[in-house]
């Protein structure tokens, strides 16, 4: 599958962000420790998002994220205080371009997928009969994440971000029973990020938030998300909220 992060806490380089820890993202992207099928590294893009002066920035990348000079040439010199990013390990039959590559934005939030839908594209063509023809020809790529983020932002013009994506997470695994869905978003404040069926942790304190598929070092602040629970994070704020089936 995927591995993705995201931060809010003091400014910091893009570069290094992606570099903190001894199992820093970058580091996951070859040697994952909690992987749960689907791949065992995560070589077919990334892609960072951040947020500066309420203006949101991003680039995405098919290569590698350890192989691409940008991350050290440029990204090296972005700073931020409000980080989304994820590497990328596709699905098989799913397309290895920039536009399938996370995270997924738009003027305000910025979202990853770390999972995959069960019986794509079938399985959820219900779904997709529901979203305007214009939103599904504007999709960045023929994919399960992309069609996750159409989604999410069509419940986000009407719905909180909670809401959003506890919605998202309900409809998808009732026509595709057993889809991995782990889902982060971001807005430059705050994450919101879905357990269900892969690891998530969660390193909050007064000064910082992180949100991760995997926690980067060894310190004792790591908490666990459990599996089916929604978790809301900003700097001296957690709440963890279970996801019972069946309830929007």
């Amino acid at each position: 599958m995927c591995r993705h992060l995201g931060y809010v806490g003091p400014v910091t380089s893009v570069r290094d962000l992606l570099h903190f820890g001894s199992q820093s993202l970058v580091r996951q992207s070859w040697a994952p420790k909690e992987m749960r099928g689907g791949g065992t590294i995560n070589a077919d893009g990334f892609g960072a998002a951040w947020w500066r002066g309420g203006t949101l920035g991003r680039y995405r990348s098919v290569s590698p994220i350890w192989s691409d000079p940008t991350v050290e040439e440029t990204l090296s010199h972005i700073h931020s205080g409000s980080v989304l990013a994820a590497v990328r390990s596709a699905t098989e039959g799913m397309a290895v371009e920039i536009g399938a590559c996370a995270p997924f934005a738009d003027d305000r939030y910025a979202f990853s997928h770390n999972g995959a839908v069960f019986g794509w594209p079938e399985s959820v063509s219900t779904l997709a009969e529901d979203i305007p023809a214009v939103q599904l020809l504007s999709m960045s790529a023929p994919t399960d994440a992309a069609m996750l983020w159409t989604l999410v932002r069509r419940r986000l013009q009407v719905a909180s971000a909670e809401s959003a994506l506890t919605a998202v997470v309900h409809d998808v695994e009732a026509a595709a029973p057993g889809s991995k869905l782990n889902l982060l978003l971001g807005d430059g404040n705050e994450l919101w990020a879905t357990a269900w069926g892969h690891t998530l942790y969660a390193l909050v304190d007064e000064s910082t938030a992180l949100i991760a598929s995997e926690p980067f070092d060894d310190s004792p602040g790591w908490e666990q998300i459990p599996d089916r629970a929604l978790a809301c994070a900003r700097p001296g704020h957690l709440i963890i909220t279970p996801i019972p089936m069946g309830e929007r």
